[in-house]
């Protein structure tokens, strides 16, 4: 399943400028430099992974409402974080993830790594 934006969902650009006000608004920005930025987004990324430690790959598949919750909003919190670090480093994280999926095409062509989670495949 495939979710789909609200008409009214804001664009990166809209939330990272949402994001400045926050901060602003809390007097955050002397904390928001990259070291803590990553530090904060790698706490936020293992909270992710604790919602998923214990599944077996089928329970991970089919979560319960309250777990379909939780990992909702951890995906949020490393979401909002990684934005954030991308605007302080000013890097447009849409450009920089088109441009590493190009990287990808390369370093994992089709015919050498169809079903193989490996560079290349070697039987």
């Amino acid at each position: 399943m495939t979710p789909t934006a609200s008409p009214n969902t804001p664009s990166i650009t809209e939330l990272q400028q949402q994001l400045r006000e926050f901060a602003a608004e809390r007097q955050w920005e002397s904390f928001h430099n990259p070291k803590n930025l990553v530090m904060a987004l790698s706490v936020e990324a293992a909270e992710l992974v604790e919602c998923f430690q214990w599944l077996t790959p089928e329970q991970s598949a089919t979560l319960s409402a309250a777990e379909h919750h939780a990992v909702s909003a951890e995906i949020a919190d490393v979401l909002l974080y990684l934005l954030r670090l991308a605007d302080i480093l000013d890097i447009d994280p849409i450009a920089a993830a088109q441009q590493k999926i190009k990287m990808n095409a390369q370093k994992y062509p089709p015919d050498s790594t169809q079903g193989w989670p490996r560079k290349t495949y070697t039987p």
